[in-house]
């Protein structure tokens, strides 16, 4: 495995040189260890995907017989790989995104593809657009391209691991950290630093609302999830590789460890506000995950995280803002009950500390002639700021429900 592994390191040299190995002192400092990112965000289309897409792409037009149409389903980094290896190889490729997929990803897969690839807008979920791939793939005998559970797949996307190997010299990391979704990056790495890597040595991240790697080892074959939360987009996938979970069935469901999506916004924030670092939701999984296992387990460690993409959408901004503030406890929805009385709002005013300030205030329902149910959105400097703020509430005989965490309750109204 490791040869062929080394030959498509090799061969992926003529797409674009290997992705910087980085010594992060801003985390290296915060956990007392040695951090090192390697920076799936650099390669060309700001994610690893290209590695399996070109390796696939390699084997089967060096094969017998001359394939030039291809085919894939993404909404994401897969789809951007898939075009810009089709304009690489000259061959014509088709794209098929659901019709919600943001403007943003349709324009820079068409500019990853040029001339080289017809994208096609169809449903409005990815289950729907990759039926519709697999219908024109049997029509016209284009080849499909999977985004993960293939073997030249894994093989490509190995390639980090190589790479990893390679620039590390004699260093030999106590632990690597590496994002989940369908799993072809975890088999791949997993399978290539065997020899490098003590099996407890391997972390594996995955979102909280798409746990299916987790899932999986807790039962010893693959589980479908019912359902997933899309927010982790780049990693939010329903059923694992049935060849990767192969691959990675013996580790112990404990390395798999489910990231809150909230605590993954907190991340992508300080990433960027620190470091000046673009990190996508699933680009952040891994470095999320050494804030999840803490200063005492990694201090004194040498620690590899693999920063998967940088495919972040700005509009997402002011949600993703929202989640981590909510997360570090700096941000806080109530509903109140307060007197329809002149004076009361004034009251009301009075009893917020120096640190607090209204983000949102609206009237919900005047349901009854004294009193009137409102929403109100806090933000503070400081999580124990709260503690004080309810005290003053329960002191005013103020009746209110905090419903931050109410997902249900919260996604309805906020």
């Amino acid at each position: 495995m490791k040869q062929d592994v080394e030959r498509a390191t090799e061969a992926l040299r003529t797409l674009f040189p290997e992705t910087p190995l980085q010594l992060n002192e801003h985390l290296s400092a915060r956990y007392g260890a040695q951090v090192y990112l390697k920076r799936e965000d650099l390669s060309p289309v700001r994610s690893y995907k290209i590695r399996g897409a070109f390796n696939f792409f390699r084997k089967i037009i060096s094969g017998e017989g001359k394939q030039d149409s291809f085919v894939c389903a993404s909404a994401g980094n897969h789809a951007q790989g898939f075009a810009f290896v089709c304009r690489h190889f000259g061959v014509k490729g088709t794209v098929f995104m659901p019709v919600t997929t943001p403007q943003q990803k349709i324009d820079k897969t068409r500019t990853f593809g040029g001339d080289s690839v017809e994208i096609r807008l169809f449903g409005d979920f990815f289950d729907q657009c990759y039926r519709a791939a697999q219908e024109h793939a049997r029509d016209t005998g284009a080849v499909m391209v999977p985004p993960f559970d293939d073997p030249d797949v894994i093989e490509g996307q190995a390639t980090v691991a190589a790479e990893i190997a390679a620039q590390l010299g004699d260093i030999r990391p106590d632990l690597v950290v590496l994002p989940v979704g369908g799993g072809g990056l975890a088999a791949g790495v997993t399978g290539y630093l065997s020899d490098m890597v003590p099996k407890e040595g391997f972390v594996f991240c995955e979102p909280e609302g798409a746990p299916s790697l987790r899932r999986s080892l807790e039962a010893g074959e693959v589980i479908t999830l019912e359902q997933v939360d899309n927010f982790v987009d780049g990693a939010a996938v329903g059923r694992i590789g049935d060849l990767n979970f192969a691959a990675l069935r013996t580790f112990d469901a404990g390395q798999a460890m489910l990231l809150s999506e909230n605590a993954i916004c907190v991340t992508i924030i300080d990433m960027l506000n620190v470091e000046g670092v673009v990190l996508e939701p699933a680009g952040a999984l891994s470095v999320t995950a050494l804030e999840a296992l803490g200063r005492e387990r990694l201090q004194g460690k040498t620690v590899v995280a693999v920063v998967s993409g940088g495919n972040f959408d700005f509009e997402r901004l002011p949600d993703v803002k929202e989640r981590a503030m909510r997360h570090r406890g700096l941000k806080k929805y109530f509903i109140l009950r307060m007197a329809q009385r002149p004076g009361a709002l004034r009251d009301f005013l009075n009893l917020l500390g120096p640190d607090d300030d209204i983000s949102r205030f609206e009237y919900l329902k005047k349901s009854a002639r004294n009193f009137g149910s409102i929403l109100i959105g806090i933000e503070t400097k400081s999580p124990q700021n709260f503690v004080a703020l309810k005290e003053a509430f329960d002191g005013a005989g103020l009746r209110y429900q905090d419903i931050t965490d109410n997902e249900v309750l919260a996604n309805l109204i906020i």
